[in-house]
């Protein structure tokens, strides 16, 4: 049995014979536990996927300022929409091959080579758009596509490393890494943005990557050796046959997930979309509109950006390093499913009272550093009782299809609304139907995972 804390030598139950003594932690993990509860033995492991996050996050941090800055430049805040709505088109195929691929590689194999892919994809953008080659609306979709397979796939190793139990205190710690790499990679952005421009910042992403899959490789062998052979034995294993959408449809546990997620990504992509139209309409009056003006006007555009993920960031990590193992343990993964829809319903409220750009600004920091720590930690947690398919296979239909239909809805809600010359407060009446309907899709995962966890 894994030993839970640490004895002093010699230590014995009174009256009782000398007993052989527990693990004890290292000076490491004992600086660990003061974000969760790191148990002896878990310290380089739990580290090595922190730091595989914490680049990960970072390099994808680096690409999306990089994304704000092209897209909104060159087409504005409608055409970022409806570029959302192209990648679930897209997906609609990708995640079949994903899952075709998976069945023929092992773990390590398959986070290794699609690493290396996504770095040779940067390489090719940021030769084509050092040429001059307008590239807004691909790089847009491909950032898209990048950041939902990679960020779900690394968890879902995670998820697959890990026990029940050990997920629940671990995937907190693992979730400062990624609040770390996200804070980092937006103030770097911030910095490099200007004096190197876009497409060199590209390549600084791909570099990230491929320091992202040796990190991944480690891990694997690191924690797989401390958990012995059952996890060994998943290193070459590969996965069954079914595939995400085949276990997205017959399991109501993981039906509920999409769902949820899909409302989630309406919900925030509707405050996004508020934003950038404010910051749109901001820019045009401080840089001006005229064709000529736009370099002017996406390093501006791009430089507001890199501060406002700067500040939604470094909220998410306080929240991240702070309080989500607390809430954790005292309200567990089924009661943290309430806080962003709750939290979310109060912000578009006060929207609806006060439309303007410090205001909206202000609220979406807040909303968002919940959703990127917290809710990003409750949905991984929430996989951790289902099968391996269900980690790879429906994750990735989860967070690449799911997620990017909601773009698709969100898109034609925009699409609605700008024909009919809607006001931001229409907007924000619209999001508060759907984040209703939010909190009564949590209340029915809530009893979910009651059975799937047998907690209840």
């Amino acid at each position: 049995m894994e030993a839970n804390l640490a004895s002093a030598p010699g230590e014995t139950a009174a009256g009782s014979s000398p007993q052989l003594e527990l693990p004890r932690k290292t000076p490491l993990e004992r600086l660990l536990s003061i974000i969760t509860d790191v148990r002896a033995g878990e310290g380089l492991g739990a580290v090595l996927l922190t730091a595989d996050l914490t680049v990960l996050l970072g390099g994808y941090y680096l690409l999306k300022t990089v994304r704000e800055s092209l897209i909104l430049a060159q087409g504005g805040a409608e055409v970022k929409a409806y570029s959302s709505a192209a990648q679930a088109i897209l997906l609609f195929g990708v995640v079949p091959i994903y899952g075709w691929i998976a069945t023929r590689m092992n773990r390590n194999q398959l986070l290794r080579w699609t690493s290396l892919f996504f770095a040779s994809n940067l390489l090719l953008f940021a030769y084509l758009g050092s040429r001059g080659i307008r590239e807004a609306v691909p790089y847009f979709i491909w950032v898209g596509i990048f950041n939902v397979f990679t960020v779900a796939q690394l968890w879902a190793f995670a998820t697959d490393l890990y026990t029940e139990a050990q997920g629940k205190r671990l995937f907190p710690m693992l979730g400062v890494g990624a609040s770390i790499g996200a804070v980092g990679g937006a103030w770097i952005a911030g910095k490099l943005i200007k004096p190197l421009g876009p497409y060199d910042v590209m390549l600084i992403a791909a570099g990230a990557l491929c320091v992202c899959a040796a990190l991944s490789r480690w891990a694997s062998h690191v924690i797989s050796e401390r958990e012995g052979e059952r996890e060994q034995k998943k290193n070459v294993e590969t996965l069954g046959k079914e595939g995400g959408f085949q276990l997205l449809i017959s399991d109501p546990y993981l039906r509920l997930i999409a769902v949820l997620t899909i409302l989630l990504n309406i919900v925030s992509l509707s405050g996004d979309f508020i934003v950038g139209k404010l910051v749109v309409n901001h820019a045009n009056e401080i840089v001006g509109s005229s064709k000529q003006l736009l370099a002017a006007r996406g390093a501006y555009i791009g430089a507001y950006y890199a501060n406002y993920y700067a500040w939604t960031n470094l909220v998410s990590f306080v929240i991240q390093a702070f309080l989500v193992s607390r809430i954790f343990k005292y309200i567990g993964v089924r009661g943290s499913l309430f806080i962003l829809p709750v939290f979310s319903f109060a912000t578009f409220g006060a929207i609806l009272v006060h439309p303007i750009l410090s205001v909206v600004r202000d609220l979406k920091i807040a909303e968002n550093g919940t959703n990127y720590s917290l809710q990003n930690t409750v949905r991984n947690a929430l996989l951790l009782p289902t099968s391996r398919e269900a980690k790879y296979k429906a994750k990735a239909a989860i967070e690449t299809f799911c997620v990017r239909l909601g773009d698709v809805l969100q898109a034609g809600i925009i699409f609605v609304g700008t024909r009919l010359h809607a006001s931001i407060t229409w907007f924000a009446t619209i999001t508060l139907g759907f984040t209703v309907l939010w909190i009564l899709v949590a209340g029915a995962l809530y009893g979910q995972h009651c059975q799937e966890s047998q907690e209840c």
